[in-house]
């Protein structure tokens, strides 16, 4: 049966246990093993590398086991397409398939049954078929280079970068992109632009904040300066809001708030737009570091309304020199709280189009606070947690 066996496919899905990583270690291993050139692919340290080869490979069987196949076939070659920046070349999905299909055999040991076997054969002839194909198959560029041509430190852990494409990049206000700094080679991060694209070619800006530990984080925004030379890839992702569908909500916790600006510059482009309500959470107020911004927009857009929220009441010792965030007189007074807990006392807003964007634990719980508020969670947006 194969690809129709539910319960063969089942047993794949459940190799890739988020808890357990031995068999996307081993995979690896293996195919470093099998195919030297690949390592040269991935950066020194492997751990972000295979958690999130896990994640997507649990998502897409989970995905086949439930009989979906149209997702997973478009996820699949939209990471075809995206490979091609990393230099993959037909051969290595050979190697790949080869790899992964030995790693799931020794692992499942037992399971490891004639069923499993079609459907590990079928599923990985997929898999490797649908990237390389689509790889093969798109003209397009694999990746734009990009100039730094401003770099503004507006916090002790933030910066707002603008670059400047070679030639024109095309996304959506909503999309992310993958990202390449010059100070950590072979390291991509995906960024959201905080602009909607100019069709005149124009800059894109990113607001990056520093990741306990994070390296590229880090060197954005310690290191980087204007004529740095960056590299961008191709866009991801659907938020988006439907001027057709009724009202709005957005939740933005810190720097989550770029794609929501971008569809909110986006809509403000517009002479008639559903009603916006847009809630941006930190730690501190002196951390809502794009409020002037907001305010300015909503100023001059009677359908937003943005409702700033920070976890604390005062603001730390270290904040003196940050600039003052005080809203403009009667416009939107700010609400003390956790974020989830603060949107959802006004209910479950489940006649709205919703979207979050933030880190993931903040999209969790805000998600699961609007879900047990009432709110339908198919009215609920958000990027992949694990991107």
């Amino acid at each position: 049966m194969g690809l129709e066996d539910r319960d063969a496919l089942r047993v794949l899905h459940d190799a890739f246990n988020p808890d357990d990583p031995d068999l996307v270690h081993r995979f690896y291993t293996h195919w470093f093993a099998l195919d030297v050139s690949v390592r040269d692919l991935f950066p020194p340290e492997m751990d972000g590398q295979r958690a999130a080869f896990a994640h997507a490979l649990r998502w897409v069987f989970g995905e086949l086991v439930a009989q979906r196949a149209d997702e997973p076939v478009a996820f699949l070659a939209q990471l075809g397409r995206d490979h091609r920046k990393y230099g993959v070349l037909p051969a290595h999905y050979d190697t790949l398939r080869r790899a992964l299909y030995a790693t799931l055999r020794s692992c499942l040991s037992e399971a490891w049954s004639g069923a499993v076997e079609r459907a590990a054969d079928q599923s990985l002839n997929l898999i490797t078929g649908v990237m390389s194909g689509a790889a093969e198959s798109d003209d397009g560029p694999a990746w734009w280079d990009a100039t730094v041509i401003e770099q503004s430190r507006v916090s002790r852990d933030l910066a707002v970068v603008r670059v400047q494409p070679d030639r024109p990049l095309h996304f959506h206000a909503g999309q992310y992109l993958n990202v390449h700094v010059p100070q950590c080679p072979r390291r991509w991060r995906f960024l959201s632009p905080a602009i909607p694209p100019d069709a005149g070619g124009g800059g894109i800006e990113f607001h990056v904040r520093v990741v306990p530990g994070g390296i590229v984080s880090n060197a954005i925004v310690c290191e980087t300066r204007p004529g740095d030379r960056w590299r961008l890839s191709s866009p991801h992702g659907g938020l988006r809001v439907d001027r057709d569908g009724g009202d709005v909500l957005m939740v933005a916790g810190s720097t989550g708030l770029a794609p929501l600006r971008a569809l909110i510059m986006e809509l403000s482009r517009y002479a008639e737009n559903p009603r916006v309500h847009l809630f941006f959470g930190a730690r501190y107020l002196c951390e809502l570091y794009d409020l002037r911004t907001l305010w300015q927009i909503a100023a001059h857009n009677p359908w937003l309304s943005v409702s700033p929220v920070s976890e604390y009441n005062r603001d730390p010792s270290w904040a003196a020199d940050y600039p003052d965030v005080s809203p403009p007189r009667g416009l939107h007074v700010r609400q003390t709280g956790r974020l989830p807990d603060v949107v959802t006392k006004y209910g479950g807003w489940g006649d709205r189009q919703i979207l979050i964007s933030g880190g993931p634990a903040m999209i969790r719980a805000t998600k699961a606070a609007l879900i047990a508020k009432g709110a339908p969670p198919e009215r609920i947006q958000h990027d992949p947690l694990s991107r």
